[in-house]
């Protein structure tokens, strides 16, 4: 997420006061702590106004924000939380409507997932008039303050929801560069927005959409690029999909130097390092309990599977909804191996396991 930054560096002590500030949040950046009370400033209850199903898997929500919802950037995400029997459960969903919209509302569209307990629940479940928990808009897959000249977006399924704000916004402001747009969707009655999109490529002689249907077409793979965008390595570039493709991208334009002009946004956690799965004994000390997992199961999951429900967000390390503090062990974040070891450490489960015998304070 990009949260503001401390700014003291101008002053004779900046960098001593930096420093400190930084051994009393750590493991958290400074900044964390000022993007969580900016957050708790624009947070409220929004209200469900309009539900559509724009696919069979699929579902849009018009909500209406509550006063003082900051306004969010183009390409940026909100954490929704919702009560399903009794527990409040949050997700963080891109916001596919323009900042320049002046009903007071935005527009998420989440794509129901076999066994997502919000997903299933947002497309089923959600009615008119009821209330979501929303936090302040927040994460940096946005445009930069100068408007590149040639741009690329590359979406799969609701990997294109972050993109409709971009493009909604640049439609409103009438400032549209030259634009590649490959969607990438199983088939034509499944692709989101796919109408809209035809209507803003007709309309805008600037924009060149290509949309790829997986089953009949097979999927996207980057070599396409050279036939479907022309000098693409001197594009900036935006995607979002599936975690397979996200790679293969990022990879593709790390072997060309251009890694600078990517924008990634992930809507599930990037793979996690693969580990020995051995076993270790996990304390949760608050609650009384104690279960058995495994070094390459996160403890937010071994948790929900024992009957507990700790708080969390976006279950892939970066809201730092889900920290909690370790009392006792050792535990490793599987996004890069590093162990966290000492009393007091804090830690984010959702991504962190066990390694031996553990005591969190949950």
């Amino acid at each position: 997420m990009a949260f503001d930054r401390l700014v003291v560096s101008a002053l004779p002590t900046g960098r001593w006061l930096q420093r400190a500030a930084a051994a009393l949040t750590w493991p958290l950046d400074p900044a964390d702590y000022l993007g969580a009370l900016r957050a708790d400033a624009g947070a409220g209850n929004a209200v469900v106004e309009r539900i559509e199903h724009p696919t069979p898997d699929a579902v849009t929500l018009t909500l209406r924000v509550p006063r003082g919802f900051l306004r969010h950037r183009p390409g940026q995400f909100v954490r929704l939380g919702v009560d399903i029997d009794g527990v409040r459960h949050t997700r963080c969903y891109s916001i596919a409507s323009a900042p320049e919209r002046g009903d007071g509302c935005i527009e998420i569209t989440v794509k129901a997932i076999a066994g997502g307990r919000v997903s299933v629940h947002l497309k089923t479940r959600l009615v008119v008039g009821a209330r979501v928990q929303l936090d302040a808009p927040a994460g940096d897959f946005v445009l930069p303050e100068q408007l590149p000249a040639r741009m690329l977006f590359i979406a799969a399924g609701s990997g294109i929801t972050p993109m409709m704000s971009i493009l909604r916004s640049l439609d409103a402001r009438g400032a549209v560069p030259q634009l590649t747009i490959v969607h990438c969707a199983p088939d034509a009655a499944s692709m989101l927005y796919g109408d809209e999109l035809a209507v803003l490529a007709a309309r805008h002689p600037r924009i060149t959409l290509h949309r790829i249907h997986t089953r009949s077409q097979g999927r996207f793979d980057v070599a396409q690029l050279d036939t479907l965008c022309r000098g693409w390595a001197q594009c900036e570039t935006w995607a979002c999909g599936p975690d397979a493709m996200l790679q293969q991208i990022e990879d593709h334009w790390q072997r060309y130097g251009i890694g600078e002009r990517l924008h990634v946004e992930r809507f599930r956690p990037r793979a996690l390092r693969a580990v020995d799965a051995a076993a270790g004994r996990v304390q949760f000390v608050r609650s009384g309990r104690i279960a058995d997992g495994r070094s390459d199961q996160p403890v937010l999951e071994l948790a929900e599977q024992n009957g507990m429900a700790p708080a969390h967000g976006c279950r892939m390390g970066i809201c730092h909804g889900c920290t909690a503090t370790l009392k006792a062990g050792c535990v490793r974040d599987l996004r890069n191996g590093k162990t966290y070891s000492d009393e007091g450490d804090l830690v984010q489960i959702c991504v962190c396991a066990p390694v031996g015998d553990v005591q969190i304070d949950l």
